[in-house]
């Protein structure tokens, strides 16, 4: 693939970052786009807690199957990363806006949610490599960046629901429209200096990652964030809900989509740039260390303080929030730099194929948990993931090049 010449680190790097990120932003608005809607479509189709589970699941399934497609053929090292991007950014558009336009019932809408969950395993992948080839230096703050765009993208659908209300079809197509800005936005993306010319179709890359110390103990780190992050952004607004429901004060979708929007979007994007500016100057493996002890803190504190006033409340998802995500930057960062860069892409593609398939289990578990034992109970259990994940970050640091 052809790059474009010019310095790492540059204003052009820039430009693209902003690029990037943008597209990021449109693109996964379609994410949780029927998740966002899932109380108008609760009482539309009749769906349960688990079929509302499964609205959010789809996408993580069919992510996890478009990613290890991808990586096993080394899709984003052999096509040109933009335009495998803008495929990516149409076909879940088109998927969305079939869910508005189109479908009438949740069997249909779930496997449409697969469809754009497998579309989006296109964008944030490669988006995260032509991210890593701009930058050298400052990659920790420019993965963030990206990461940050994500997190703002992922919960913008809590917002853009939240305000239109009932009108969720309205909300869906919303989403779509954006998706498809970010298919055209990606005619001005190219790649950078800093990526080896792939030697073809390989499988053995994919064994390759594991093999080494180094890029599976940033795995497994990855892994730990990712036991907790979706599952956390699925269910924040039930979880507020129903805090504030036991609290016997009023559960707006309005106040709850703002509150969660600002917690986990705002605070989310904050926060990875927060991390990527600790990360470039004091370690990106201790970065993501800090976040975690940080977020896994906050799963146990969201226990105790559930049922509690919302100015306990509010203060907590926006720690939360910020930390949550602040983390993931770091482990794409860490991984792009220990491995073979002829196969980045396919490396950070695999990398979120396994955290993706994980959130899968975390996702439909936080809701049966839940009923079961209560929230309290749900929520404290997230903060096994970032917990393990942590001492995989620790056992990573001495193996790393300085301040990476």
């Amino acid at each position: 693939m052809t790059a474009v010449d010019a310095a790492p680190d540059s204003r052009e790097a820039v430009r693209q970052l902003v690029l990037v990120s943008a597209v990021q932003v449109m693109a996964v608005a379609t994410w949780f786009a029927a998740s966002a809607a899932a109380p108008a479509l609760r009482a539309e189709w009749d769906i349960g807690q688990v079929g509302e589970a499964l609205l959010t699941i789809g996408v993580q399934i069919g992510f996890v199957a478009g990613a290890l497609a991808s990586a096993v053929t080394n899709l984003p090292d052999r096509v040109h990363p933009p335009r495998l991007m803008g495929i990516g950014a149409a076909v879940a558009a088109v998927a969305t806006l079939a869910t508005a336009l189109v479908v009438d019932g949740p069997a249909a809408a779930v496997a449409l949610r697969l469809v754009t969950g497998a579309a989006l395993a296109l964008v944030y992948p490669v988006g995260m490599k032509i991210v890593v080839s701009w930058f050298e230096d400052r990659r920790g703050l420019a993965v963030s960046v990206m990461v940050g765009s994500l997190a703002l993208g992922s919960i913008f659908p809590q917002l853009i629901s939240g305000t239109l209300d009932e009108a969720w079809r309205t909300a869906l197509v919303v989403s779509a429209l954006l998706a498809l800005v970010a298919a055209l936005l990606q005619r001005w993306v190219r790649v950078g200096p800093l990526v080896g010319a792939s030697e073809g179709f390989r499988p053995a890359a994919v064994v390759d990652v594991w093999r080494a110390s180094a890029p599976r103990l940033a795995n497994l780190g990855y892994l730990g964030h990712m036991w907790e992050l979706y599952a956390v952004w699925a269910w924040a607004p039930a979880y507020l809900t129903a805090s504030l429901v036991a609290r016997d004060q009023p559960a707006s979708r309005g106040l709850v989509g703002v509150v969660v929007f600002v917690a986990f979007g705002v605070c989310g994007l904050l926060g990875c740039l927060v991390a990527g500016w600790a990360g470039d100057r004091i370690g990106r493996a201790r970065a993501a260390t800090a976040a975690m002890l940080v977020s896994g803190a906050c799963c146990l504190l969201a226990a105790v303080a559930f049922g509690g006033p919302l100015w306990v409340l509010v203060p907590l998802l926006m720690v939360w929030g910020a930390s949550v995500i602040a983390d993931s930057a770091m482990f794409s960062a860490c991984l792009g730099t220990v491995v073979d860069q002829r196969y980045v892409g396919t490396a950070l593609t695999l990398q979120t194929a396994l955290g993706f398939l994980l959130t899968v289990v975390t996702i439909q578990l936080v809701p049966v948990v839940a009923s079961a034992a209560g929230w309290p109970v749900a929520v404290a259990l997230l903060s096994v993931g970032p917990l393990l994940g942590s001492i995989a970050m620790v056992r990573l640091t001495p193996l790393l090049p300085d301040r990476v």
